[in-house]
Parts: C-alpha cells; structure tokens; sequence
C-alpha cells in the first residue's frame, strides 16, 4: 500500500496515461461550456459582469493548465501542476460568487463546485489517489467557507449549513470518484505487473540457462576447432617455432575474449542477440563499462520497445548502440540506420510516441532524424 500512496496511473501504465491524455481536454471543455452556461443561465443575478468573464476566464486558463502538463511530450505530471489546476479553478468559484453576490437567489445554478469537481476528476489518470483526496477536501473547504460568508448578503432562503453542504457535495463527490480511479487502476496494474513478473523471472531463469550453455559451447566450439588440434600438431612436432608461439597467443587470446564477452554481458547485449537472430537486423552494442545493468527494471521496457519496433516491418537496415555512464545514471544512444527511399523509415511521430512513454517513467528522451539514419538518445538518472 506504501507504494502505491506514491504511484499513478501514467507511472504504472505509461501507454494508459499517453491515451489518457484527451480526457483532460474533454474535461477542460465541458467545464468551460459549464461555466459559459451556468452563467448565461443566471445572468439575472450578475451584479458585476466583471467578476462574472474573469471567473470563466480563469476557469478556461485552468482547463488550458490541465491539458497543457497532461500533455505527453510534458511528461511526467507533477502534483503541483494538480494543485495549480485546482487553485485556479477555485479562483473562478470565487469570482462567480463575487459576481452575484446580495443576488444569488438558488443553489443549484453555481458552477463552482461542479467545475473544481470536473478538474479534479479528469486529472486522475495523472495524480495520486491521496493528492486528488487532498486537493478536493481543500477546495471544498474553501468553497464551504465562501458560502458561510456569503450566506447572510445572499438572497437565498436557505440557512449556512445546507449552502455548505451544496458547496461541498459536488466536489467531494467527483475527487472521491477521482481517488477511487487511481487507486484501483494503480492497485489492479501493480498486481498485473506482478504476475507478468513472475512469468518473466520463470523465463528468464531458463533464458540464462541457455545463455551459459552457449557460453560453454561457445568455448567448447573454441577448444575442439582450434585449440585442441593445434595442440595435437604441437605434441607430434619435434620443437616449438616462432609461428606456433604466435599461434598460440592467438588462441589464448581468442579463448580469453570468449571468456570475457560471456561473463560482461548484460541484458542490452542478450536482447541485441535474441533480435538479430529473429529479425536478421544487425545490431551493435558497445557497453565497455557494462552501463546497461545500472538499468532499474522499470526503465527497461521503453528502449525495449524501441529497439524491437525499429527492428521489424524493415524500418531499419542495422542498428547500433551506445551505453556511457553519466554518474550514477547512464545515456543510452540507438542510431537506426534507415532506407531513406524505403516506405517504411520510421517518421518523427512514430518515434515521439516512444519518447512520451520514456518520459512517463521518467527517462529524458531526444530524437534527431536525418534523411539516412534516425538517432534516439535515453537518458537515466540514478
């Protein structure tokens, strides 16, 4: 439970929080459209027609607000980009209120807490169930405070506590709603994560399995081909000549690397293999430092999705990969080398929909396209 008080949706399910995305612009127009008619509706009432366009104004400037930090490019999403939302559409309850004040004649035409309650809601795929609980109990409560102040200058017959009770209902209704949202898709996504988890680790342990079988075969392939009858040429010589000397350096040298590239391979180096032998794309990796293993497992799956992508449908003629450390972290560099003639070279949309997925688990991504090669550059933090 400790960790999932920490985590969204967009963290837990980046793709999920990438389509999640226009949600907050529908919630944004509907809560502007909701406030031009709730306003038109009471027009009446309006003592300031001033106080009246800012409130939709600031309502419109947080409905831009919440769709502009939901974007994916501006991933990922901030609780105070949350807290900047609610405060302004808060401002627009209160010059509402400031607008028909001494004149407010029913409960039912304020568009306050209906609009802070919309806002609220539709940032869920992108807030913590307890930030969204929080923003909600706050707003309410200033909202509740408003109409007790305004209670006794208001036209209505109804005493402080039903007008309390209006104020607030809506907006704990709808961040409730929001909370409940992000804690289950958080909780059910956790769980899923976890059974594919135990899957993988299941396959994982059977994939190193083959990979230190081949490793021995790989040495063994090195013994019986090379070493062994250079060996049996040497014990039926009557003396050793330079040539063999040399020889010999060469194949203890060989066996040396053998050895070397079966025990510093990382994951980055098995996946590269795993998709050259499936796809026939060559790839190259060059991790002198074995940088890739820094790699937390959450970080892993957008460069792997991006390296499979690029290597099917003919997207790329080879691939290359460079890993450096960069303090604790790591800058993984992949260079898709591409027919600039082909119809299938990726396009700069296509790509940018790996990088948002990168930015939503916090990895900073930048693409460079050129007409022969496509260069896309992750960097980790640590």
């Amino acid at each position: 439970m400790s960790t999932a008080l920490r985590l969204t949706q967009q963290e837990v399910d980046p793709i999920g929080g990438v389509a999640a995305a226009p949600l907050v612009l529908i919630g944004s127009i509907l809560s502007v459209a909701t406030a031009i008619g709730l306003t038109g509706w009471h027009w009446g009432e309006v003592g300031s027609p001033l106080a009246a366009i800012v409130g939709i104004v600031l309502v419109a400037a947080a409905g831009g607000v919440a769709t502009v930090s939901a974007l994916p490019a501006r991933a990922p999403f901030t609780v105070d980009r949350l807290w900047f939302t609610v405060a302004l559409a808060v401002g627009g309850a209160i010059a509402e209120y400031v607008s028909t004040v001494g004149a407010d004649r029913y409960l039912y035409d304020d568009y306050g807490p209906l609009v802070v309650g919309m806002m609220i809601l539709s940032l869920a795929p992108f807030s913590t169930w307890v930030s969204l609980l929080a923003a909600g109990t706050v707003a309410a409560a200033v909202l509740a405070i408003l109409a007790v102040g305004s209670a006794g200058a208001s036209a209505t017959q109804a005493n402080a506590a039903a007008l309390v009770a209006v104020n607030s209902v809506a907006v704990l209704a709808l961040s409730a709603a929001g909370a409940a949202y992000s804690a289950t898709i958080v909780r059910e996504s956790l769980a899923w994560q976890r059974h594919a988890n135990s899957i993988a680790l299941e396959r994982d342990g059977g994939m190193r399995a083959g990979i230190v079988r081949s490793v021995q075969q790989g040495r063994v392939s090195v013994l019986s081909r090379e070493v062994l009858p250079f060996l049996a040429d040497i014990t039926n010589s009557e003396r050793i000549s330079v040539a063999d000397a040399d020889r010999a350096r060469e194949l203890a040298e060989l066996l040396r690397r053998a050895l070397k590239a079966g025990i510093e391979s990382t994951w980055l180096d098995d996946l590269a293999a795993s998709i050259e032998a499936a796809r026939r794309v060559p790839i190259t990796v060059q991790d002198p430092g074995a940088t890739a293993g820094r790699l937390r497992s959450e970080q892993r799956p957008p460069l792997t999705a991006l390296l499979s992508w690029l290597s099917s449908g003919g997207r790329s003629d080879a691939i290359r990969i460079s890993v450096d450390a960069e303090g604790g972290g790591a800058i993984v560099s992949v260079v898709a080398i591409v027919d600039a003639d082909g119809g299938s070279a990726p396009s700069r949309r296509e790509v940018e929909r790996f990088l948002a997925v990168a930015r939503a688990v916090g990895v900073r991504g930048d693409l460079e396209m050129a007409r022969e090669n496509v260069r896309v550059e992750f960097r980790y933090d640590a």
